[in-house]
């Protein structure tokens, strides 16, 4: 591997046992084994590798996540969603520095307009990933309303239980309350 590379190791490696906030320059390249100076060269800035760093570390979240919802012989869908649930959970208990430098980057890009179109756009890849997955399809096949309601709704839910368990990772919910919950939701939406 080369600097470039090196360097987006060595912030992923930081952003799990660090986070966002916590991660100097210095850390980044002691991980990498790199002159600090390497950063600015080959990213610009320490925001930009942690940000491309922490989006790839997502995507690949993501992508380790989605394989739990496929379906085994004789799974409902129901029972895939909740091995989904319970992948997505697992993920959140035991890393969470990345998940916390996700919510960092949000924090971030509220005072930085610089980081608010890649993170649009990584909202918008993770509607769409999510849609795709739900669905059973590649994710290039989703439909635009399909990302904007289905894909909208479930990234909606994993960050709303993705901040309890960071609050209270004591209390946090179980993949069988996630799917309770939706069902006394649909209950009250379906009563007339």
């Amino acid at each position: 591997m080369g600097n470039r590379e090196d360097l987006l190791t060595g912030a992923r490696e930081c952003l799990r046992e660090k986070g966002y906030d916590r991660t100097s320059v210095r850390d980044i390249a002691t991980a990498a084994g790199v002159s600090m100076a390497a950063i600015g060269y080959h990213y610009g800035s320490r925001e930009a590798l942690l940000n491309q760093a922490l989006f790839a570390l997502l995507d690949e979240g993501g992508s380790s996540t989605g394989r739990a919802l496929v379906t085994e012989d004789g799974d409902s869908a129901a029972q895939g969603y909740t091995r989904w649930w319970e992948s997505l959970l697992e993920g959140f208990r035991d890393q969470p520095h990345l998940w916390l430098a996700s919510v960092e980057l949000f924090m971030q890009a509220q005072r930085r307009p610089e980081l608010r179109g890649p993170l649009a756009e990584g909202i918008a890849h993770g509607r769409r990933g999510n849609a795709g997955i739900l669905e059973g399809i590649p994710e290039d096949e989703v439909s635009d309303p399909s990302a904007r309601t289905l894909g909208m709704i479930q990234s909606a839910l994993m960050s709303g239980v993705l901040v309890q368990c960071l609050s209270d990772p004591e209390n946090a919910p179980t993949a069988a309350e996630v799917l309770d919950g939706l069902r006394a939701l649909v209950k009250i939406l379906d009563a007339p």
